[in-house]
C-alpha cells in the first residue's frame, strides 16, 4: 500500500495506477459479458467467479491509495473508455462505430476539462 501511495503522488504514477484500474474494471465487466451471453454450464460459473475476483481486485486497487480520486475521475473515465474499446475489439471482435468515436471524443474533452481546469 505504501508503494501505491508513492506512485500516486506523481502524475505519471497516478496515470499508471488509473490505467491498470481501468483494465481491471473493463476486464471484469467483460468476464460477466462472457458469462451471461457466451457460455453455459461450468464455463459460465467460472466466468462469473473470475469476474467477481477481478472486480473485487479493481475495487481494492483503486481505493487503497490515499488520493483525491474525485479529482482524477476525468482521467479515469477517459482511460476506462479507451481500455474498454480495446478489450471489446480483442475479446469480442467488435469495432467501435461512428457514434462511439464521437462519444469518445466527448469523453476525452470532458476528461480534459475535469483534469486541467481548476475551479
Amino acid at each position: 500500500m505504501n508503494l501505491l501511495n508513492k506512485l500516486v503522488a506523481f502524475p505519471p504514477g497516478a496515470i499508471l495506477i488509473l490505467a491498470f484500474a481501468a483494465f481491471l474494471e473493463a476486464f471484469g465487466d467483460s468476464l460477466f459479458q462472457t458469462a451471461f451471453y457466451r457460455s453455459s454450464g461450468w464455463a459460465r460459473f467460472a466466468a462469473i467467479a473470475a469476474g467477481v475476483v477481478v472486480l473485487s481486485a479493481y475495487g481494492a486497487f483503486v481505493n487503497l491509495p490515499r488520493w483525491d480520486f474525485g479529482r482524477l475521475l476525468g482521467v479515469y473515465v477517459v482511460l476506462f473508455f479507451l481500455v474498454a474499446q480495446i478489450l471489446n475489439k480483442i475479446r469480442f471482435g467488435q469495432s467501435p462505430t461512428l457514434p462511439i468515436y464521437v462519444g469518445g471524443l466527448l469523453i476525452l474533452a470532458g476528461g480534459a476539462v475535469i483534469a486541467f481546469f481548476k475551479g
